[in-house]
């Protein structure tokens, strides 16, 4: 096991459970095929983080679709409303099969007690709001059942607002912003106490989130575009407001964010993180920098593979940075975030 716990900003794990029909997480306890289970979880090290609803297609239809498109359409709600609920309930039937393993989590006091019996600590996310109607009725419901964090979008429109495209080099000036229903759904996150996730926004909705917003500035799990020009990766002057909000980045680990050249590849090796991380804590502090992995979700370098191999992540952190910044990158930073969003 590592030596350091990692909190982590971003994975995909109920949406692929959802795909490859283990609709009760059995999949996860088992073993599986993808960057998720218990026994690499506890190898590795990982010992909470977000965990992300995501409406794609329908079980079992296939490969990763951002392998050969890069820009997507609108989904039908009703499907989507259906999926969403169907992925929440996949987490809470693994916590009610297994408490000790994993438990859903509602408050980083939360988050302190599952870590103390060495449970899962599960933040409930929503990555692309389809499955939420404009009168956001769903919405309270979805809190009432554990949600904690959202995406207004992935990067397709919907309702609230317009994802940023996968594509490289490019600006993440995209479109247009948030819609008005989007905007209405900003303020009622920030009444509820619902972290907001920047990552698939493109740039013109970050800018009104920054507007509308009282609350940290967060994009769970995205790199730095000064390094890596990718539509997804944030420009210096949305890093900038950030800080100004007290927010944090989640630093992705998804080859194609991290690589110089921009390619799908996995013979990625650490350094390319490493010079994410030092512009992204030149331009956020030592306070707004962290991890968002994207496990399950995107390709992963072959030094990490999966959960498994965090521990030479993490070591590479504790040589480069030391060990009181690389803890504080692992799992400090999170808590104080969420301690300001979520309580």
């Amino acid at each position: 096991m590592s030596g350091f716990s990692i909190f982590d900003g971003h994975n995909d794990l109920l949406s692929s459970l959802w795909a490859e029909k283990s609709f009760d997480g059995a999949g996860f306890f088992g073993g599986r095929a993808g960057h998720l289970d218990l026994e690499r979880c506890r190898k590795g090290g990982f010992a909470g983080g977000f965990f992300a609803v995501w409406v794609g297609g329908e079980p079992g239809t296939g490969p990763d679709p951002m392998a050969t498109y890069r820009e997507f359409s609108a989904i039908d709600p009703v499907r989507a409303e259906r999926q969403t609920l169907e992925q929440i309930a996949i987490l809470l039937r693994m916590q009610a099969a297994r408490p000790d393993a994993i438990r859903l989590c509602r408050s980083v006091a939360e988050i302190a007690a599952a870590q103390e019996v060495g449970a899962i600590a599960a933040i409930l996310h929503i990555e692309g709001c389809e499955g939420i109607a404009e009168n956001l009725d769903a919405l309270h419901v979805f809190y009432a059942a554990g949600l904690r964090s959202l995406g207004p979008v992935w990067s397709r429109p919907n309702i609230f607002g317009h994802g940023v495209p996968f594509n490289f080099p490019a600006s993440p000036d995209t479109g247009p912003g948030l819609t008005e229903a989007g905007l209405r759904l900003v303020q009622e996150c920030d009444a509820l106490g619902i972290l907001l996730d920047l990552s698939h926004l493109n740039e013109a909705g970050f800018w009104d989130v920054a507007r509308i917003s009282g609350k940290p500035l967060v994009a769970t799990h995205s790199a730095a575009h000064a390094v890596t020009a990718a539509t997804r990766n944030l420009t210096d002057k949305q890093l900038a407001a950030i800080k100004a909000s007290g927010g944090l980045v989640g630093l992705n680990f998804g080859c194609q964010f991290l690589r110089l050249d921009g390619v799908k590849d996995p013979s990625t090796g650490p350094e390319n993180m490493l010079r994410h991380l030092d512009h992204l804590l030149a331009h956020l502090g030592e306070d707004g920098v962290a991890l968002g992995s994207d496990f399950d979700g995107a390709m992963m370098p072959n030094f990490v593979t999966d959960a498994s191999g965090l521990p030479k992540l993490t070591a590479a952190l504790a040589a480069h940075y030391g060990e009181t910044l690389t803890e504080k990158l692992c799992w400090g930073n999170w808590q104080g975030v969420l301690g300001r969003v979520i309580g």
